[in-house]
């Protein structure tokens, strides 16, 4: 038992309460009436024994979030007993049943509703086969609901709306997924893929950062498997370049792919136009061009690499 003093007594007025857990009432210590005589438990109805499994076993749900069609707040009409645990008679039961019937009628029925519980399990699809992280998919999932409250679904393809919404929350967010893997992952074309994109720009006047090339080295470099030294190099390349305004207009991309190319041939970790520009998604145009662009701006000094000192890229 406990003492709680946030209350008094109606009879004496006092206000040393005494509340029984055991057995659900709260007494008046001065006068001994009963106060109330059954007390709500608010504690857990489970045991934990560490607290992991007292973490683990929290009584709510998974909260707000865009990602789920109906927010986290949905209504879940089920069970045969009431809340004391007592069975229902069969009259209450069919009035059950027949609320959880219309409740459900009344969710799948609405065309905003059923859009989204569409288009959420596709982003749960394409979140998970492109590994992106909570904050980039409760992104995508506002874009989406801002482009269906614009009205600007209609007609037109919801997997297509989907992938969109993620690449441009990639963008915000500065997650390097390139749009040829997002398209890749969806179930519509690149092309469409791509003209929603700009349409989501366009109407919803959304401002992404522009793409530096330092952030593509090292998903390049890991493809390829070259060693880290060359990689430092080519981060080093592009900062040099970067000091001399020679990134300015130029696909971040191709200039990427060039600095690795110029720093394998410097570190002997010999690597073909071919290989590199498909690891970086470009072609070998692109890359011989820029190529020759960073040689121009470098005027063929290599910036030199202190190995020893820890790696960081330029964001």
């Amino acid at each position: 038992m406990d003492l709680q003093e946030e209350t008094s007594c109606p009879v004496c007025g006092g206000t040393r309460i005494i509340s029984d857990n055991v057995t659900g009432e709260r007494v008046c210590s001065d006068c001994g009436v009963v106060i109330t005589e059954t007390v709500m438990d608010t504690g857990p109805e489970y045991r934990a024994f560490n607290l992991r499994e007292a973490n683990d076993r929290r009584r709510t749900g998974t909260g707000y979030r865009y990602s789920i069609y109906d927010k986290g707040l949905s209504t879940v009409i089920k069970g045969d007993r009431d809340a004391q645990g007592n069975r229902l008679d069969q009259e209450t039961q069919r009035r059950m049943r027949r609320l959880q019937r219309q409740d459900n009628r009344s969710k799948v029925n609405e065309t905003h509703t059923r859009n989204l519980s569409i288009a959420m399990a596709e982003l749960d699809r394409m979140s998970s086969e492109l590994h992106l992280p909570k904050n980039v998919k409760e992104q995508a999932a506002f874009i989406y609901r801002r482009s269906l409250k614009e009205d600007l679904i209609r007609g037109r393809s919801i997997d297509a709306f989907v992938a969109s919404s993620i690449y441009a929350a990639c963008r915000l967010l500065k997650v390097p997924r390139p749009l040829k893997m997002v398209s890749k992952a969806s179930t519509r074309e690149h092309s469409e893929v791509a003209m929603t994109y700009r349409l989501l720009i366009r109407e919803l006047d959304i401002k992404p950062p522009v793409d530096r090339p330092f952030k593509f080295v090292p998903s390049i470099a890991s493809k390829l498997g070259v060693k880290q030294p060359t990689e430092r190099l080519a981060v080093e390349i592009l900062r040099e370049a970067d000091k001399k305004k020679g990134l300015a207009g130029k696909d971040p991309r191709g200039l990427a792919a060039a600095a690795l190319y110029m720093a394998c041939q410097e570190t002997n970790d010999r690597r073909v136009q071919r290989v590199i520009a498909e690891a970086a998604g470009t072609t070998e145009v692109t890359l011989r061009n820029r190529y020759r662009g960073l040689k121009e701006v470098l005027n063929d000094e290599l910036p030199t690499v202190d190995y020893q000192a820890p790696f960081a890229t330029v964001q």
